[in-house]
């Protein structure tokens, strides 16, 4: 059965719109299932960031599937592992869209995994509140609600998945997008991607592009399409305090030898108020929310009530008065902190040390640099001596308090207008899909290493979120739902079919 070329969708009339939208959902449907092997198949290979090992076999997945599918593809040495670039030309083409796609995932504790293997994909449905697990030949009949649990199902080869099944719906149908397509793989995404700024700088012309896409993320909450004009970037600080050189018993020394532990948390304690308010002076400076960013923030259907009981929590910080308005602002945010032991190996002992492990979520309005010095001074104004390193015996003789503080600045914030042109081109392709005006969101509260592009490259990006948002990614038990998988290849579909 042939599809018309759904690159002429805003030439017709609004009241075809309905069948349109309809036919599309055929052709994504059916090539939807034609790809499960292939999503099989890439969820299949280890993509630890840490391994190099298991990386060089999506690298070369990837490269064997792109090249399948008409691209040339060009390694972009780094110090670690290679960038991968895929590059396809169309006739009369003149623009070039690059695509962002992530391939690496989290570790994965499989003791935490309701399955054998987070790399082997398993399809479950929900009954009574749980999940079972169905025989996988069962995918060929599937339902939209059923969910495939693997590492990096959402985060993010389920939309490598999409895109390359979107290739080939629109070849199939005789479709030739009239731009052409440079898509850059990362494969140290979720480390921080260290070596994408220096990549980017000496790639330049390679890269060169009009627009960005990033094909990465989840909807917005009610699982409509989604638009996401921009997203907070991250710095990271490693912070410890001291104790005794070495672990001490807490009877003979304690009430004498101080508890670093109790010292840490009195430090970051002083850094918010009651409110999670960051109390630093200066933190916030910057930011302010006028009338018309108001009105974007508020055009995006969020239920504060459903968000607080999807994270059953009775309250919230009031950084923002809004979940839209919170996620403008930098933040602090203590992910991890470790002294002593605790549940079985817990032991009756003063610690040597407390660490916390901090990420601060950076705007635009914030200099990276002017936050990570804010923070180290306040810590100082509590009367530590600041170094970056491990104290030596002399510097614990002559100094009560001694914290270590070593920070990185991942990438920096990025945002796009939304009349900008990738802004309507991509609203009037999901418009012209789904017969409704995608949510447009300002900026997204997560971070994702786009403004080495944006900032070197200068050109604007946009976010084009597919995945169910309850996918628990950087979690155990990852999964993606494949109705959002279907209709993530009906979202490219529409997109390299809409006219530039």
């Amino acid at each position: 059965m042939k599809y018309f070329p759904y690159f002429l969708f805003t030439c017709i009339p609004m009241l075809l719109i309905g069948q349109q939208v309809q036919k599309l959902d055929e052709l994504s449907s059916a090539y939807a299932k034609q790809s499960f092997p292939m999503l099989q198949e890439l969820l299949s290979i280890p993509n630890d960031a840490f391994f190099p090992k298991d990386i060089e076999k999506n690298i070369s997945w990837c490269e064997s599937n792109f090249r399948a599918r008409g691209f040339t593809l060009e390694r972009l040495a780094t110090e670690t592992v290679p960038l991968l670039l895929a590059e396809r030309k169309h006739p009369k083409a003149k623009q070039t869209v690059l695509i962002y796609l992530q391939l690496d995932g989290q570790p994965v504790d499989s003791t935490r995994w309701f399955q054998g293997n987070p790399y082997t994909p398993v399809l479950k449905e929900k009954v009574a509140d749980a999940w079972q697990e169905l025989p996988w030949d069962n995918i060929a009949d599937y339902d939209d609600d059923w969910r495939v649990f693997a590492r990096s199902a959402s985060d993010a080869k389920g939309p490598v998945a999409m895109f390359l099944t979107a290739l080939d719906a629109i070849a199939a149908e005789g479709i030739v997008p009239n731009f052409n397509i440079k898509v850059i793989m990362d494969f140290e995404e979720e480390l921080g991607s260290p070596q994408l700024p220096k990549a980017v700088l000496e790639n330049q012309e390679a890269l060169k592009a009009d627009m960005l896409i990033i094909f990465d993320g989840p909807r917005h909450i009610s699982n409509k399409p989604t638009l996401t004009f921009g997203a907070r970037g991250i710095a990271t600080i490693t912070l410890t305090t001291y104790g005794p050189v070495v672990p001490q018993h807490s009877g003979h020394f304690g009430n004498y030898a101080p508890n670093p532990a109790l010292r840490l948390a009195k430090l970051l304690a002083s850094m918010k108020d009651e409110g999670g308010r960051v109390t630093i002076p200066g933190f916030y400076d910057g930011i302010s929310i006028d009338t018309d960013t108001e009105k974007i923030l508020k055009s995006v259907p969020d239920n504060e009530s459903e968000i607080k009981n999807r994270l059953q929590i009775a309250a919230t910080d009031e950084v923002g008065r809004y979940y839209q308005e919170a996620i403008q602002y930098p933040s602090l945010n203590i992910r991890g902190m470790q002294s002593g032991w605790i549940d079985e190996k817990v032991r009756t002992i003063i610690p040597g040390w407390a660490r916390a492990e901090i990420d601060v979520r950076l705007v635009l309005e914030s200099d990276p640099e002017r936050l990570i010095n804010l923070i180290r001074d306040h810590i100082e104004n509590e009367g530590y001596l600041v170094i970056d390193r491990e104290p030596t015996k002399e510097e614990r003789l002559a100094h009560a308090k001694i914290a270590s503080f070593t920070s990185e600045i991942s990438y920096q914030s990025f945002r796009t207008d939304f009349d900008s042109e990738v802004g309507i081109w991509l609203t009037n392709a999901l418009e012209n899909a789904f017969g409704e005006e995608p949510i447009r969101i300002r900026m997204s509260g997560g971070s994702i290493p786009i403004s080495p592009f944006v900032n070197t490259l200068g050109i604007p990006a946009v976010t084009v979120p597919t995945v169910n948002r309850d996918n628990n990614q950087h979690s155990p038990n990852e999964n993606l739902r494949l109705g959002n998988y279907r209709e993530g290849i009906k979202t490219m579909i529409a997109i390299l079919g809409e006219k530039l």
